[in-house]
C-alpha cells in the first residue's frame, strides 16, 4: 500500500515539475513528398483541392456541371460521389469519368476543363521570409527564379538575398542549394538565374547589421 503510494506521489511530483519548469518536446519532422510531376519539358497541369472542374457530358446536360475539388482530393457530381481528381490531369479525370458513367449511360464523351489553378500542395512552389509578398505559387512551365521573384515582388529592404536557400525534395530526400537573390535583382546578374521546379521551396532571410 506504501509502495502504491510512493509511486503516486513520485508521478504527482513529475508532473509538477513537468509543467513548472516549461518542458516542451518537438514534434517530428513533415513527412517529405516528391512531386508528382514527372517532366517539366513536358509539363501538364495536377488537379487540386480548391480548383473548380467543369465537365461537359456530350448530350448529357443534367450529368455536366462546376464542381469544386474538396480538401481530400474528390468531386461529387449530380450522379456519381466521391470522384478522386487531387492529381490528376483534366484528360485524365475526363477518361476516368467516361468509365464511371459508362456503367449508366451509353459510350459517353466527357469533356473536363479547370479554373482557379491552385494545384495540389506537391506542385506549388513557395517563398518564405524577406520576400515583398511571401506565398505559395502554381508551379508554370518553364519557371525560373527570376520569374518567382516578380510573382512575390522582389526583396524587402532588409533581405539577405545572396543568403537564400532553396529546398527542393528528389528521390525523397530534401537538398538545399544556395541562391543569390543580390546578385540577380540588385546587380542584374542574370547567371544567377536558375530554374524552378514543382515543390522548391525558397527560403530568404533578413541581413544582420
Amino acid at each position: 500500500m506504501m509502495a502504491s503510494s510512493a509511486k503516486g506521489y513520485c508521478g504527482f511530483l513529475l508532473l509538477v515539475c513537468f509543467w513548472l519548469s516549461g518542458c516542451s518536446f518537438y514534434l517530428p519532422p513533415a513527412k517529405v513528398h516528391n512531386s508528382l510531376t514527372t517532366s517539366v519539358d513536358n509539363y501538364q497541369y495536377l488537379i487540386g483541392p480548391k480548383d473548380t472542374v467543369s465537365i461537359f457530358v456530350w448530350r448529357n446536360p443534367e450529368l455536366s456541371g462546376n464542381f469544386i475539388v474538396r480538401p481530400d482530393g474528390k468531386i461529387t457530381t449530380s450522379l456519381v460521389e466521391d470522384v478522386v481528381v487531387s492529381g490528376k490531369t483534366p484528360t485524365q479525370v475526363a477518361r476516368d469519368m467516361e468509365a464511371i458513367l459508362s456503367k449508366y449511360i451509353r459510350d459517353p464523351v466527357v469533356t473536363v476543363s479547370v479554373s482557379g489553378f491552385i494545384g495540389p500542395y506537391s506542385e506549388q512552389v513557395r517563398v518564405i521570409g524577406a520576400a515583398t509578398n511571401p506565398k505559395s505559387i502554381n508551379y508554370n512551365q518553364y519557371m525560373t527564379l527570376l520569374d518567382l521573384m516578380i510573382e512575390v515582388g522582389g526583396l524587402t529592404e532588409f533581405a539577405d538575398g545572396n543568403a537564400a536557400k532553396l529546398v527542393r525534395v528528389k528521390d525523397g530526400r530534401q537538398l538545399t542549394y544556395n541562391l543569390r537573390l543580390d546578385d540577380l535583382i540588385r546587380e542584374g546578374e542574370i547567371a544567377a538565374n536558375v530554374d524552378i521546379l514543382p515543390g522548391d521551396v525558397v527560403i530568404i532571410p533578413e541581413a544582420w547589421f
